[in-house]
């Protein structure tokens, strides 16, 4: 099995408490919040023995799409404007735009599908995602695939 290792997208809820805290600990040494590893260990209530076992192991989903061109399906409001609202987000982020497809507008909603490179992304794709959600006239944002 490990000539062989298979990956899955879990919810951080999902995971047993020490996975979450190895990642917290990964992010104290990648942040320079700490300088060793015993520091992080200690800060956050684990072994060195756990952080050592997991750390590999363990990588934040920002991490494993950096780069990677991410598509994302939108259900908006069918109102002028709705569509440079949300180019205007991906732009914010530094996200290049590869393709940008839409359905013709039904009941008042218009399914955009939206393709972007994260190679140069400014936050983690989880804040990109809310801020899409929280944006006035989006139904609902989510990842189709990257």
């Amino acid at each position: 099995m490990a000539n062989n290792p298979k990956y899955f997208i879990v919810e951080a809820s999902a995971l047993p408490e020490v996975f979450l805290k190895v990642a917290e600990a990964k992010h104290l040494l990648a942040t320079g919040q700490v300088a060793t590893v015993n520091e992080a260990a200690k800060q956050t209530g684990i072994s060195r023995s756990a952080f050592y076992k997991y750390r590999d192991a363990l990588l934040p989903f920002q991490n494993m799409t950096s780069g990677r061109i991410i598509t994302f399906q939108l259900l908006l409001h069918d109102r002028p404007g709705m569509l440079q609202s949300i180019l205007s987000i991906f732009a914010d982020y530094n996200t290049n735009i590869i393709t940008i497809n839409s359905i013709v507008p039904a009941n008042g909603c218009a399914v955009v599908t939206i393709s972007a490179e994260t190679i140069y992304i400014t936050v983690d794709l989880e804040e990109l995602l809310q801020t899409l959600r929280d944006t006035d006239g989006v139904i609902k944002a989510e990842i189709l695939a990257g």
